[in-house]
């Protein structure tokens, strides 16, 4: 039942979300001393990373994507005994002890979700929780992440066997006998079409598309740490040296039935993926094309070709919604358009953190996000008139962030940013502000005693 009370927080700021986004949003008001109040709907930090929440679509063989060295928080790395890409188990024990680490978990209310934020007359923010009570704030940090609301497409046709979502998939066990079928070619879709090849009677993959694939190592190093290791190379010279070297390590995979990329390498999100090429060349899984209907027992793809099945799963990504504030956002293609992917251009204190794709690991991100946003908020505060010149710049200023890459025209790539081109801007804007810089150290003064703080699991894989 919602109240007639509303309860005035002054110039604090709500941060919707306990996952690493809103951690990432926590730990950089926190250090600009800045009032906040944090909910999250479930009853612990960690959000999609853990499995026991409600619409998590983590599975049990998830790994993280990007590797260990270059994906931690900042100031706050990974441990060196976790692997090369860590396991889900293992991510969400290093959320929740960077929560700890940084003291963060007094600020969260557990087991209480946002239902709907209101933008009132004078620019504040009403903000309705899910026990019915209002509070007033001076921003709101939208941080619930991209990946909960299933993107499920329509298909034509009756089908006897079993559909489903990605989201609801989580152990190779339901594949066990059955003749299964992933339909999307992602990250994720990637991973769960290789437990279907291990587990299941009959295994395959439809692509809409080719892709470019790029071994999860490259000369006995994380992928990711051979572009990050010398100098940042222009876009006419990285490419072709990828090319070369991907030529080098995987060759034509048309042999195994992929489809050729309809696309130059780096203008689409990539496929990080080893064991999805293992499995195609040992016959374990095969490729077909999309699907263009079901008829009863089969599936039937664009080429005519057909396939009886027991189960279909979409792994066909998330739709981007963020309903307790959806009114306030700018939506093409499904996806908030934010001036740096996080500053709402026509409501002022309007938020998102974790609204973009890009090709770099998400947790730096999120933190320079974070403190961009809470440099602003304090500028709010303390120096009004450079809050001004950055209100202009939120408003017309529009920098191309593409690294000289033209994107495939595509949902997911409506607001695809390169990262190297993002973090150099994001860098000179803060000098222009006269913003300080972010370094590993910057957190340093707000870490707590952390041999208490982190969980027995981590102490010892530490």
């Amino acid at each position: 039942m919602i109240t007639n009370e509303i309860t005035d927080c002054g110039n604090a700021v709500c941060v919707v979300g306990a996952g690493p986004g809103g951690l990432s949003a926590a730990r950089a008001l926190k250090a600009m001393n800045l009032a906040y109040e944090q909910f999250e709907r479930h009853a612990d930090v960690g959000g999609i990373w853990d499995m026991q929440n409600p619409g998590s679509p983590i599975y049990e063989s998830a790994h993280f994507i990007s590797s260990r060295d270059l994906s931690g928080f900042i100031g706050f790395p990974m441990p060196k005994s976790y692997p090369d890409y860590p396991t889900n188990q293992q991510i969400l024990s290093y959320v929740r002890s960077y929560a700890d680490a940084y003291g963060l978990r007094p600020a969260i209310r557990f087991n209480m979700p946002v239902q709907h934020v209101h933008k009132e007359a004078d620019g504040k923010w009403l903000v309705t929780l899910g026990d019915g009570t209002r509070r007033r704030y001076l921003a709101v940090i939208c941080a619930t992440g991209c990946n909960w609301d299933p993107n499920m497409p329509e298909v034509k046709g009756q089908f006897n066997g079993e559909v489903r979502h990605s989201v609801t998939y989580k152990s190779s066990d339901e594949f066990a006998g059955k003749r299964v079928m992933i339909v999307g070619a992602g990250n994720s879709g990637a991973d769960i079409a290789c437990d279907a090849a291990s587990r299941a009677q009959r295994a395959f993959i439809s692509m809409r598309r080719g892709y470019h694939f790029i071994p999860k190592h490259l000369f006995g190093i994380p992928a990711d740490q051979v572009g990050e290791s010398g100098p940042p190379l222009p876009i006419w010279m990285a490419r072709p040296v990828m090319g070369l070297l991907l030529k080098m390590f995987t060759g034509d995979l048309t042999r195994f039935g992929l489809p050729k990329p309809d696309h130059k390498l780096f203008e689409s999100h990539p496929l990080l993926n080893s064991q999805l090429l293992h499995n195609l060349q040992h016959g374990n899984i095969a490729v077909r094309p999309d699907v263009s209907h079901y008829d009863g027992d089969d599936v039937v793809f664009k080429d005519g070709s057909r396939e009886e099945l027991d189960l279909v799963i979409y792994a066909t990504g998330y739709k981007w919604s963020c309903k307790y504030a959806a009114e306030y956002f700018e939506w093409r293609g499904g996806r908030p358009q934010l001036y740096l992917s996080m500053f709402s251009r026509d409501h002022r204190n309007l938020f998102g953190i974790g609204y973009v794709e890009t090709n770099s690991s998400a947790y730096k991100l999120f933190d320079t996000e974070a403190f961009m946003i809470a440099a602003y908020l304090r500028d709010q505060l303390d120096n009004p008139a450079g809050a001004s010149r950055f209100d202009a710049l939120i408003a017309h200023d529009n920098p191309d962030l593409s690294g000289g890459l033209k994107f495939v025209q595509s949902q997911r790539h409506e607001v695809y940013l390169e990262a190297h081109a993002l973090k150099s801007y994001l860098k000179r804007l803060r000098r222009k502000m006269g913003w300080p810089e972010l370094t590993e150290h910057y957190y340093d003064r707000l870490r707590v005693d952390t041999a208490a703080a982190r969980p027995a699991a981590l102490r010892a894989a530490a």
